[in-house]
């Protein structure tokens, strides 16, 4: 029954075609607390003010707070796609700045599962969806689970948010490592949050690069670095975000800085190597060929 589902979404999937317009991008952490949600959020909401279409779909589900961050609600989250049988349509709300948004939710009591009915519900959402954006950022809980895997080796990038703390060091190398050994020419990024000083984020990349060119033989693109910095958390408190509650803080001003270096990359990115495979593609043969 199962390779007969898998056969049948494998042909009507074909006949959708491969061409997609928008970029994927997985941001993650190799543990809680590094601020990923917010580097996530400011970073979407630095692309939407460009005037790029943007979702941001919150991937940690049970445990999503890019809403709360926004201090924005949603009727729906991605759990009613699966349990109510709605489009993926009816649950994207609308933050600031014409940012899109899909909730993760929080306060559920049984963990999310992937069964064949359900990767059928993503490929067929997932479809019209992508090509409605310029940029898809999947905000993904912390941690490397099968589920987070699959979607990881789908989505064009992957940026790693760290802290220059040596166990956050640690954590985000031993994720980092982690998706190599299962995709090695996966595109990374690294951004390091909370930093005392320029030198000590400096120091923290350079720590990150040198490991992973010696012992990976990988690369990681350096997109820069968010101080630690009082309006964040005052922004936080007042569920803002720090973009949009102090737009002339250190913060702010880096954040936008890592998003016109990512734009530049990925340009130049385009220019030496044309993606030949989308999104949908990938996910189709690491979620129904495995």
């Amino acid at each position: 029954m199962v390779k007969d589902q898998a056969a049948s979404l494998r042909e009507q999937m074909e006949l959708q075609g491969t061409n997609t317009s928008a970029k994927t991008i997985a941001v993650i952490s190799g543990k809680g607390g590094v601020g990923k949600s917010n580097i996530s959020l400011n970073f979407a909401l630095t692309l939407a003010r460009q005037k790029k279409k943007v979702l941001i779909f919150d991937m940690d589900i049970g445990m999503g707070n890019i809403d709360i961050l926004m201090g924005v609600s949603s009727k729906h989250t991605i759990l009613d796609v699966f349990n109510n049988e709605i489009s993926i349509d009816q649950i994207i709300t609308k933050g600031p700045e014409n940012l899109s948004y899909i909730a993760g939710g929080s306060g559920f009591n049984h963990v999310f599962k992937l069964d064949s009915t359900k990767v059928q519900l993503i490929i067929q959402h997932m479809q019209r969806l992508i090509d409605k954006y310029d940029y898809v950022i999947f905000d993904m809980g912390a941690g490397m689970t099968e589920e987070n895997l699959l979607l990881l080796k789908a989505v064009n990038e992957v940026f790693v948010v760290t802290t220059p703390e040596p166990t956050s060091i640690m954590d985000a190398y031993a994720a980092i490592k982690y998706i190599i050994l299962k995709d090695p020419a996966k595109p990374l990024f690294l951004i390091v949050n909370k930093t005392q000083s320029q030198l000590e984020g400096n120091h923290t990349t350079h720590r990150i690069s040198t490991v992973m060119k010696q012992f990976l033989n990988k690369e990681i693109k350096v997109l820069g670095q968010i101080p630690e910095d009082k309006h964040i958390v005052k922004a936080v408190s007042r569920q803002t975000p720090f973009l949009l509650y102090a737009p002339k803080s250190s913060a702010s001003k880096n954040i936008q800085v890592i998003a016109n270096t990512y734009l530049l990359n990925s340009n130049d990115m385009r220019q030496q190597k044309p993606t030949t495979h989308s999104f949908m593609s990938r996910l189709r043969k690491y979620l129904i060929e495995r």
